[in-house]
C-alpha cells in the first residue's frame, strides 16, 4: 500500500487528515469523521491495522505521533494500556484516539513492542 492518491488531494474544509506510516515505508492518509477514532477511519480505508479490545485497555493498536501538535489527538476514553511516560513520548491508542487536527502516525505491531519491556534485553552479562 503506497501513499494513495487521496493523500495528495485537497482536503474538504474542516476535514482532518491522519497519515499512517508503517516501518516498511507504506503510507496511507485517512480522514476521520468528527468524534471518530482513527482506527475506525483506517478500517474504512482497509488499512489492516492491529487491534484487540477497542476500549483502550489492551494496547494492540498503539501508534506513535511523528508529526503534529500533541493536542492533535484526543483520547475519548482513558488509554489504560499506556503509562504516563508513553503518553509523554507521543504514543496513542488508535481505538480511542480522535484526530483534532492533521497528524502523522507510525503504526504497526512493532510500535507496541517499543512500549513493552523485554527482560532479555535488559539482562546484564552476569
Amino acid at each position: 500500500m503506497n501513499e494513495d492518491d487521496a493523500g495528495d488531494a485537497e482536503q474538504p474544509a474542516g476535514a482532518t487528515r491522519a497519515t499512517l506510516e508503517w516501518a516498511d515505508g507504506r503510507t496511507l492518509s485517512v480522514e476521520p469523521q468528527p468524534d471518530e477514532p482513527v482506527l475506525d477511519a483506517a478500517e474504512r480505508a482497509d488499512a489492516g491495522l492491529p487491534y484487540g479490545c477497542r476500549h483502550g485497555a489492551c494496547g494492540t493498536c498503539t501508534a506513535r505521533l511523528l508529526d503534529g501538535d500533541p493536542e492533535s489527538l484526543d483520547h475519548r476514553r482513558p488509554p489504560r494500556a499506556l503509562k504516563p511516560r508513553h503518553l509523554d513520548a507521543g504514543y496513542v491508542l488508535l481505538c480511542v484516539a480522535e484526530a483534532r487536527s492533521d497528524c502523522r502516525l507510525r503504526v504497526g505491531s512493532d510500535v507496541l513492542a517499543e512500549t513493552r519491556p523485554a527482560p532479555w534485553r535488559d539482562a546484564g552479562d552476569g
